[in-house]
């Protein structure tokens, strides 16, 4: 994809993404988070919720991910804004959709409105700009 392909109003394909344990832990491990809701499914119970939780760099990656699979290798993320939601639990899936909703010719950038929900609610917002040096490798 380049930068010409794209056009605002335009829908990302939509991506489920099972939320299993071996995803969170993995995620979380993988960003130096070892706060123990991550991966300790009785230290997660004792806070109240049912069992241990995505954490948001692992949500962020998987932002990044949905909005680069779908515009290509010559993307490349410019700015990435996220909000959390409803918890990522595991046993649920996250069922992640985009729309872009603008573009800047001059620089060479689009924005994405990405969101990411599961069974309790949404679970993630983000804008994502992504930009375009067409021919650079």
């Amino acid at each position: 994809m380049t930068f010409d392909d794209i056009q605002v109003g335009q829908a990302l394909p939509e991506l489920v993404i099972p939320i299993t344990a071996s995803a969170i832990v993995a995620g979380a491990i993988a960003t130096n988070d070892f706060e123990n809701v991550h991966h300790d499914k009785a230290a997660a119970q004792a806070t109240g919720v049912p069992d241990i939780f995505m954490n948001i760099l692992t949500t962020n990656g998987f932002v990044q991910r949905f909005v680069t699979d779908w515009a290509g290798q010559d993307a490349r993320i410019a700015k990435i804004a996220i909000r959390l939601g409803a918890p990522n639990f595991v046993g649920d899936e996250m069922k992640m959709n985009g729309e872009v909703v603008a573009l800047d010719a001059a620089a060479r950038t689009a924005d994405i409105k990405v969101s990411g929900r599961n069974g309790i609610g949404e679970h993630v917002t983000s804008t994502v700009t992504i930009g375009f040096a067409e021919g650079a490798r």
